[in-house]
């Protein structure tokens, strides 16, 4: 089993890449979090012109047709860049799910750049960013469109949680494992992507910031920091491809799928967790401040370590497969 992506993955990355750090995301997340929409809709049309609103959608629906593992190559630049809304669920759990639900009259619009979220307790008992996507329940099978009520604010300015009301029924006797799947791993991939863009703004500090006449990044105590939490992304990688390998059907038959996905989401999380425990340290106080750019990359951090499961929820998961 290749874990490696293929040079089309990585021109997919460098691309999204390139894109987005034309688009100032600071300035947008910024903007979003002061509410104005406006710049945040500009990069979406720059997302869903690239392809990938429709990573997950067939070609008939105006989709890509591709896989979970572009699903994740992109997701990851989406995290690196902490590109605001609803992208697990937009981009890789509403498709699934309305794929499920023989809903597939409703994927061209997602194709075509909407924002879509959704609820499945309880392992996600609450929508994101309800107030300005396309809203659908899952509760014991049926799926509905629905309504936001009960909207909470989060650590993450640009990010509320709502519970939502069941509004029409779509669908029922609906599977949803494959959607809380392909959205746990979508969250795992941001995380990934959020845990570099951190390492390299304490990276880039630590270059910068001198002490005694010498940069803090020659002392061994901050390489060290910083070498660990290069370790742990880099360990977290092949588990998150390796997840969307299998969520693709290109692993062994026998191979639990599910716990794979958690294993990512657990890696992934632990390696974001830690980054931003270690940006903190090597920033000090100025990273704590709202007006430096690693601020919106912590929080958004700490909202999605709990999003489509916490740590503890996907180690218990993965306990269960191991007895």
């Amino acid at each position: 089993m290749e874990f490696l992506i293929s040079d089309v993955h990585e021109d997919l990355a460098s691309s999204l890449d390139a894109m987005l750090t034309k688009s100032d995301l600071p300035s947008v997340i910024r903007a979003w979090s002061a509410g104005d929409r406006d710049p945040a809709r500009k990069v979406f049309a720059h997302l869903t012109d690239a392809g990938v609103s429709g990573l997950l959608i067939d070609e008939s629906h105006g989709g890509s047709s591709a896989g979970a593992i572009e699903m994740v190559v992109a997701l990851e630049q989406l995290g690196r860049h902490a590109v605001p809304g609803p992208l697990a669920e937009s981009i890789a759990a509403v498709p699934v799910l309305l794929r499920s639900a023989d809903a597939e009259d409703r994927l061209s619009a997602l194709a075509e750049g909407a924002l879509a979220t959704c609820a499945i307790p309880p392992l996600a008992p609450f929508a994101a960013d309800a107030e300005t996507a396309t809203a659908y329940l899952v509760d014991e099978g049926r799926v509905s469109t629905a309504s936001p009520t009960d909207t909470r604010a989060s650590v993450d300015a640009t990010r509320t949680v709502s519970r939502l009301e069941a509004d029409s029924v779509i669908a029922t006797d609906v599977d949803a494992g494959p959607a809380i799947d392909v959205a746990v791993l979508a969250t795992a991939a941001q995380l990934l992507g959020l845990a570099s863009t951190m390492l390299a703004i304490a990276a880039e500090y630590a270059q910068a910031r001198k002490q005694f006449g010498r940069a803090i990044g020659s002392f061994q105590a901050v390489k060290h920091h910083l070498a660990d939490v290069a370790i742990a992304i880099e360990m977290a990688r092949p588990l998150v491809h390796g997840a969307a390998l299998g969520i693709d059907g290109q692993v062994p038959e026998g191979t639990d799928v599910h716990r794979d996905v958690s294993a990512a989401k657990v890696a992934a999380g632990d390696a974001a967790n830690l980054s931003a425990r270690r940006a903190l340290q090597v920033l000090g106080a100025i990273g704590y401040t709202a007006e430096h750019d690693l601020s919106l990359y912590l929080t958004k951090t700490r909202a999605l370590l709990g999003a489509w499961g916490t740590a503890a929820t996907h180690r218990h998961r993965i306990l269960e497969t191991l007895g």
